[in-house]
């Protein structure tokens, strides 16, 4: 099966670039299942009902999210509800949620890091017991990593090889060169990268954050303009073993 993961969608013109890609990609690539980064989509800061309407309409088939999944609150209701929206399954326990989903006999799950992210439960420990309790477990397993250290994301590739079919991460909205096939048959990238304005900060307007950088004020930071980058990882499973056998970059532009 071919499964393609967009990296944080930034704002409209994230949410642009994804209506405008996503259905001419799904023909070209024959894909089996879309999965998106979303806890960005909404005016740069959260998720809300219509932004994650909007994606599903573009033909993403399940929306992950990270840190900012609280951001916009009237999503809450939704986060448990039919909507197939994740929000980390590390949390500790009593949010609102879930941390994974099985579609398409597939099972995605949302985990989010703890290095310079938040006290959050442990997300290799988390990994390991809905592992051991998740009956039937489908062979294709594909992991949302949303964190900020590198060391942490490649250690829970390296930790989950051969147990799942692909650790993909997400957060730092830059991607990384290092998508391959770990030794054990699972797919990982270190950052997909994200979908968002290309004369930017990591998806935010230049002059607010230098603003920021310069005085240290807090200073509410704008979604940037102009042209965009639509950033995802392409990946190739075996739907019985659920091992990856390839994994490549997609990348396009959009004016």
């Amino acid at each position: 099966m071919l499964v393609l993961a967009i990296g944080d969608i930034i704002g409209r013109p994230g949410r642009r670039a994804t209506r405008e890609l996503l259905p001419e990609l799904k023909q070209e690539l024959d894909l089996d299942l879309v999965i998106a980064n979303a806890e960005n989509t909404a005016g740069g800061l959260g998720l809300t009902p219509a932004t994650a309407d909007e994606l599903f309409a573009t033909g993403v088939d399940v929306l992950t999210s990270g840190n900012h999944i609280w951001a916009q609150k009237e999503i809450f209701p939704y986060l448990n509800g039919k909507l197939p929206i994740l929000r980390p399954l590390n949390y500790p326990p009593g949010v609102p949620g879930r941390g994974y989903i099985v579609i398409k006999q597939t099972m995605i799950v949302n985990l989010i890091g703890r290095t310079f992210m938040g006290d959050f439960d442990c997300p290799f420990r988390a990994m390991d017991k809905l592992l051991a309790e998740v009956k039937p477990k489908p062979a294709v397993i594909i992991i949302d990593f949303h964190a900020e250290a590198t060391s942490e994301k490649i250690a829970l590739g390296r930790y989950l090889d051969g147990r799942v079919s692909a650790v993909l991460g997400t957060h730092t909205h830059v991607g990384t060169i290092d998508a391959r096939l770990l030794p054990q048959g699972t797919a990982y990238v270190t950052d997909i990268g994200m979908t968002g304005p290309m004369d930017s900060v990591i998806g935010d307007d230049t002059k607010s954050v230098i603003h920021h950088f310069l005085t240290m004020l807090p200073h509410h930071l704008s979604v940037g303009k102009g042209k965009t980058e639509f950033n995802a990882i392409l990946v190739k499973i075996d739907e019985v073993s659920g091992k990856a056998t390839g994994i490549e970059r997609i990348y396009r532009e959009v004016a």
